[in-house]
């Protein structure tokens, strides 16, 4: 790529510009039937960031496997970065060779690659670059000042996808094996992003050129991160064997703060390897990177803006939940959006239990009672049916909300339900595919809910679609009936479309501790007279409850005056 001495003239862009098609917009939509007849090898990135005119000059070169003879690719990309020129195995296509008129690109090859050939695709493009509207959760590049008012850039494309900025296969299971970076800034300013650090070019004009190679990159998980960082860096021993680099780059002026999140670094590492297994990138790094926006799962180099806020459980919460990404979304992927709550909710429940890893059961259920206030239940988690991103996370009956708070809610429920051993071997064989993870000894991989509910089943010797027909496939939480005649409590379970649900139930009664079986929905005690009993007094399992729906209710009048 030639890379221009002058920077561009100055102009800012405001956020939500320019406008994305509907196409570009929608990460993880219906593949083109040509899309599906190639696997996507590898792709080298070739970025230049111009700051000061808010655009991007890249070449992205790509190289694809075709699984059956084909005669055209086709590449996502958004069409506010023109294509100039494209070659194919190192021969430039004519003019008009390709189009792009929603920002999926039809590219014509001018011969055909038969099944098992390579095909390489070198693309030249550029242009102003969507602007985020408020990142990660409406994204695209952030183009901030850092205090002293040098330029600060991040990109963060989850919902919108890889298309935004680089071309590609804008669909989950569409991961190349590798990728190399290759990220031009002006003088003075760093270039972090995924995996590990080849090394650094100055040019003659005082522009730098970071140079990244990423192993098994994760498609929305590629960041570009610019600013005048400085860096932290350690290596962590691990309990595996193995020793991992550390890394944060931070603002000038923020190493005491700097220092206090990197301490966390260490013991959050061993807490994830000591309760799930060995940290995925282990041969890559540990990387997280300051960021003009809230944060978010970027593989190897998380993005970190919760500006070292402080919780009462004793780590910063907002650091834990993007690591805990590292395995559920970047080593386990979903294979659709419509099992987004495999990235969310397992990320979600990563933190009461690092609560309770740290301080014990008391901080755990503190910190899920504070999650289950957060659960509308107005929209199944999981329809059984392709989605894209954006229809999963803007759904307006709180779709987006619960795959974090309802499915950390379901592992609990199931983590008492099945036990501990149980729960994380099933852990273990959807992150890793096996129960006995090391380093070197698995590869990521994509996952589905009915592949996850098998491996639970797996584990625990038990029938649990039951279980999961209920809190994934059905919108309405269970309800538990109570109804005392004297001394006779008798208990049931109503569920959406009567569906079978034998859920064991817990019951105080005085100082003593009863489970019933509840093997047909339903089951019955008898009371002391007089006696006064809890119903799931340590609340392990997730449930309508009248209180909590008393109090959403009073808290959107509240928001509504």
């Amino acid at each position: 790529m030639a890379l221009a001495a002058a920077p561009a003239a100055a102009q800012t862009i405001k956020p939500g510009e320019p406008p994305l098609t509907a196409q570009t917009s929608s990460s993880g939509g219906p593949l083109d039937p040509v899309q599906k007849l190639v696997r996507f090898q590898s792709a080298d990135l070739r970025i230049e960031v111009l700051p000061d005119s808010q655009s991007i000059r890249g070449v992205g070169t790509l190289r694809f496997v075709a699984t059956a003879p084909i005669r055209t690719l086709v590449i996502d990309l958004d069409r506010n970065l023109p294509v100039s020129a494209i070659a194919i195995d190192g021969k430039p296509l004519r003019p008009g060779a390709w189009s792009n008129p929603e920002g999926r690109m039809t590219v014509q090859l001018g011969k055909t690659v038969r099944a098992g050939g390579t095909v390489t695709a070198a693309i030249t493009y550029g242009g102003t670059p969507h602007t985020a509207v408020r990142a990660p959760w409406d994204g695209g590049f952030v183009w901030a000042k850092t205090p002293q008012g040098q330029p600060w850039v991040a990109t963060a494309v989850q919902m919108e996808g890889c298309d935004l900025f680089w071309p590609c296969i804008d669909y989950p299971t569409y991961e190349p094996d590798h990728l190399d970076l290759h990220i031009t800034v002006p003088k003075g300013l760093k270039a972090i992003s995924n995996g590990v650090l080849k090394g650094t070019d100055t040019l003659a004009d005082g522009r730098s050129t970071w140079n990244w190679h990423v192993t098994d990159p994760t498609l929305y998980g590629i960041a570009l991160n610019v600013g005048p960082y400085e860096v932290i860096s350690g290596d962590y021993k691990s309990r595996f064997g193995n020793t991992i680099p550390m890394f944060y780059w931070y603002l000038p002026g923020e190493e005491a703060q700097a220092r206090g999140l990197f301490a966390e670094f260490a013991p959050t590492l061993d807490f994830f390897e000591t309760m799930i297994g060995p940290y995925p990138f282990g041969d890559q790094k540990l990387g997280v990177v300051e960021t003009p926006h809230k944060g978010m799962e970027h593989m190897t180099v998380n993005a970190y803006g919760n500006k070292y806020a402080k919780t009462p459980w004793g780590y910063d919460d907002l650091f834990q939940h993007e690591f805990a990404h590292e395995w559920f979304a970047n080593q386990l992927t979903a294979s659709n959006w419509d099992d987004f709550w495999l990235h969310e909710g397992t990320g979600t429940y990563m933190q009461p239990l690092y609560a309770e890893w740290r301080g014990g059961k008391g901080d755990y259920t503190a910190m899920l009672l504070q999650e289950r206030i957060g659960i509308r239940a107005k929209s199944a988690i999981v329809t059984g049916k392709p989605q894209s991103a954006e229809e999963v996370y803007e759904d307006k009956n709180g779709r987006g909300g619960d795959i974090y708070t309802k499915g950390s809610w379901t592992l609990h429920t199931l983590r008492n339900l099945i036990g501990d051993k149980a729960f994380f071997d099933g852990l273990r064989l959807a992150i890793y595919g096996r129960t006995d993870p090391r380093p070197g000894n698995f590869k990521p991989l994509y996952r589905s809910t009915p592949e996850f509910i098998a491996f639970m089943e797996q584990t625990s010797g038990r029938k649990l679609q039951w279980f999961f027909d209920v809190y994934l496939y059905q919108a309405a939480l269970p309800e538990l009936l109570a109804e005392r005649k004297g001394d006779r409590l008798t208990l049931a379970w109503k569920t959406p479309g009567d569906r079978p649900f034998p859920m064991p139930v817990e019951v105080q009664v005085g100082d003593r501790l009863v489970t019933l079986a509840m093997a047909g929905g339903s089951d019955a005690i008898d009371l002391p007279a007089g006696a006064h009993y809890v119903v799931d007094p340590w609340s392990k399992i997730l449930k309508r409850s009248a209180d909590i729906d008393a109090f959403q209710a009073w808290r959107a009048a509240q928001t509504s005056r």
